[in-house]
């Protein structure tokens, strides 16, 4: 005798299998963090970008530019005492210090292609100074093409006058001493440049071009000196604003995908479990002697065949019964 109600179950199961719906679920649930994972590795791209300009190029640039002035105004110093001295140790350093620039400056060129024009002039520049260099000590090689003796006497008056200063030195105070020595240096380089100058006029036409091409090399070690400082500053400033950029987009994007991640927590598995409340229902129902029971079976796989099973086992336990 049967009892009780007819009762009606659906079992909804969309998709096909119930492991490939779990598969997919998990491969969802795992996809939602691919954009975090990817933006945290694109900025930390960029940063590392940026770090590497900074620390392998814009930087090496500005010291070595530093080192392109500290050379070249030993090369000047070098030419001045040989002219002054005539000593050869005087050219062999003149040499060695433009020969560190050239390098140097093959350097940046190498670092920086950006910098190949400039480093191009003022390696144009160095070749045009050697050159001016090589044709003056020929002319101060000449007899006759020299005034040593000239250059002697201004500095046997220099020394006298710095004798004279130091005797003086105790009814004098500190600052005026040092002025007093500023001045006397700075005459006594005055003195020597003209007195060589005017000692031989084809040294005195050579000297003012020796003066520009080297300005010319110093003016360029300036410019790449300053350009690559804003660089570095610039690289700087950009660093800044793509870390609080990321700050911001991480935050954004982590807050959407924890939210729809807990969203999808609550859908995927209410599409897995729920078929199977269904039919677990149905069994207690179909356990308590009542056997009328309707399926109503939508979708396929493993939760379908089972509620087919389950639904022909009710079937012949009532035609048992």
């Amino acid at each position: 005798m049967e009892l009780g109600l007819r009762r009606s179950f659906r079992i909804f199961a969309p998709g096909s299998s119930l492991r490939r719906r779990v598969a997919y679920s998990l491969a969802v649930v795992r996809l939602i963090l691919v954009p975090v994972i990817f933006l945290a590795v694109y900025y930390l791209f960029k940063m590392g970008l940026i770090v590497d300009q900074i620390v392998n190029v814009d930087a090496p640039v500005t010291t070595l530019a530093e080192q392109i002035s500290v050379h070249m105004l030993d090369a000047r110093r070098a030419e001045r005492s040989y002219f002054l001295l005539r000593d050869p140790e005087y050219l062999t350093a003149n040499q060695q210090a433009i020969t560190q620039v050239k390098e140097i400056l093959r350097q940046i060129r190498s670092l920086a292609s950006e910098e190949q024009p400039s480093t191009e002039a003022a390696l144009r520049n160095l070749t045009l100074y050697e050159q001016q260099l090589t044709d003056a000590v020929s002319l101060a090689r000449e007899p006759g093409g020299t005034a040593v003796d000239r250059v002697q006497q201004v500095v046997q008056a220099y020394e006298k006058d710095l004798n004279d200063l130091l005797k003086q030195a105790r009814r004098r105070s500190r600052a005026q001493l040092i002025d007093n020595l500023r001045s006397q240096v700075g005459a006594f380089d005055a003195q020597i440049t003209s007195t060589m100058e005017a000692g031989d006029p084809t040294l005195r036409r050579v000297a003012p071009a020796l003066q520009a091409s080297s300005d010319l090399v110093l003016e360029t070690a300036g410019e790449l000196e300053k350009r690559s400082w804003g660089r570095v500053e610039h690289d700087h400033q950009e660093a800044r604003q793509l870390l609080h950029r990321a700050e911001w987009v991480l935050i954004v994007v982590s807050g959407i995908t924890l939210l729809l991640s807990v969203w999808i927590s609550f859908v995927l598995p209410r599409q897995v479990v729920k078929p199977l409340l269904e039919l677990k229902e149905a069994v207690d129902h179909a356990a308590s002697g009542n056997y009328l029971i309707d399926f109503e079976l939508r979708g396929q796989g493993e939760v379908v065949e089972l509620a087919k099973s389950v639904r022909r086992l009710i079937a012949h336990l009532q035609q048992t019964v």
